[in-house]
Order: C-alpha cells, then structure tokens, then sequence
C-alpha cells in the first residue's frame, strides 16, 4: 500500500524528474523504511524469543534446554524490553534495519519492475514470468544488503550473551568489529539458507501483490501515472 502511496506522491510532485526505474527504487526503498518503523518492535521481539530456545547459555551439562526462559511471550518480552531500556528498547537496532532495508526493499522493487519491462507482451501475464521476476529480485536484493542483515542480528540479541565481547554500537562499526573479529564470511553467514525463505517469499508476494490487483480491476501503474499528471495538468490553470 505505502510503495503505491509513495510512487503515486513521486509522480505528482515530481512529474518532470522522477521516471522510469529510479521512481521504482525511491517509491520502494520509502515503502520499506515505513514497514519498519511501524513493524519494528514485533521483529525485535520475535529475534529475542527464537535466540532465547537456541541460546548455548540455556543448555545444561546434558544439553538439554532448561525451563527457565527470559521471556515467557510476545507481550512478556515486550514488557521487559520496554522497562529496560524504554521505547530505545523496542527500536535497538532500527538503525541497521533502516539502512539494510532501504537498499534491500528498494532494489528489490527495482530490479522486479525492471525485469518485467523484459518480458515480451504475451508472456506479461505468465504466473511463470512473474515468480521468475520475483525470484530473481529477492535474491539479488537480500545479497547486497545482507551484512547489514546480520549486524542487524547482533545487535538485537547481544544483551542476551554472556560473552565478554565489546558492544556493538553504531552499524558501520559494528560491521568492521565484526569482520575484523570473524572474517568478512561471517558478513554473509547463513546467507544461503535465507535465501531458502527470501526468494521463494518475494516471488509469491509479487505474483500474488500483480494478480490481485488484475483480478480487482486496479488500473495499470502506466494508467495511474498518466491519470495523476493529466490531473496536475488540468489543476494548473485553475489554481492560477
């Protein structure tokens, strides 16, 4: 909903300026970063919950996962976020998430728009062309922005670990201090598993995103872009 409310704010106040694949990628990377910051909490509360059962610091001699948890649920583990450290809290970490998020949410958008001006015209409404789209984009945008994916990670957790490692703050340093500690592979760590989740994901939810929106009628972005500028047109010289 935001990337279409964004793309058709672009065109309006930028008629001249923004086209073409640039107004996929800014329309794109604003849609993601509203995701985030309304999502946000969720995320961090979901990490700390999946790290808490996997956590070696919750492992007994017999390597058997003691009772014991530090949250006991969503609303718990919001709780005690948010008296530990406030709405700072809920948001540690949002900073690399924002920055992981514009690049990825942005190229993502990009490179699907892009490669369907590709396809022949016969073949636009394929289910195939458009998974294969989808595909192609999540992997390529989750791969250059997935570093930021995993200082993201770390960030979140760390309070969690009893290891007497320096404390990440700030992304970019904590990307070196990571690399420096681990190797640049730990930068890329799981990515092929994710890949696993994220490619399969995006190219169902743009299959499904396009397919809903023919099975509603909704007028083509091409459509919705002549109508937005004829209308900025024509509102031009009644204003003056």
């Amino acid at each position: 909903m935001s990337y279409e409310e964004y793309r058709r704010w672009i065109v309006l106040t930028f008629p001249d300026v923004w086209k073409g694949p640039t107004l996929d990628l800014m329309a794109g990377s604003l849609s993601g970063g509203t995701a985030v910051l309304f999502t946000y909490p969720l995320d961090l509360t979901r990490t700390k919950l999946a790290y808490q059962v996997v956590s070696p610091t919750k492992l007994n001699v017999s390597g058997i996962v003691n009772s014991e948890q530090v949250y006991r649920g969503i609303l718990d583990c919001l709780s005690k976020t948010y008296k530990e450290g406030g709405i700072r809290g809920l948001y540690r970490g949002v900073a690399p998430t924002l920055f992981g998020i514009f690049p990825y949410a942005g190229l993502k958008f990009y490179f699907y728009e892009e490669m369907k001006r590709h396809v022949p015209e016969e073949y636009k409404k394929s289910i195939i062309a458009k998974l294969t789209c989808g595909s192609v984009a999540g992997l390529l945008g989750q791969t250059f922005t997935y570093p930021l994916e995993v200082v993201r990670r770390q960030m979140q957790v760390q309070k969690l670990s009893a290891s007497d490692n320096v404390e990440l703050k700030g992304t970019l340093r904590s990307m070196v201090l990571i690399a420096q500690k681990h190797g640049w592979k730990q930068l890329f760590s799981g990515l092929s598993i994710n890949y696993l989740k994220v490619v399969p994901s995006v190219a169902i939810g743009f299959t499904v995103y396009d397919t809903m929106k023919l099975y509603l009628r909704v007028p083509s972005r091409e459509e919705a872009e002549v109508e937005v500028v004829t209308n900025k047109r024509i509102s031009q010289p009644a204003s003056e």
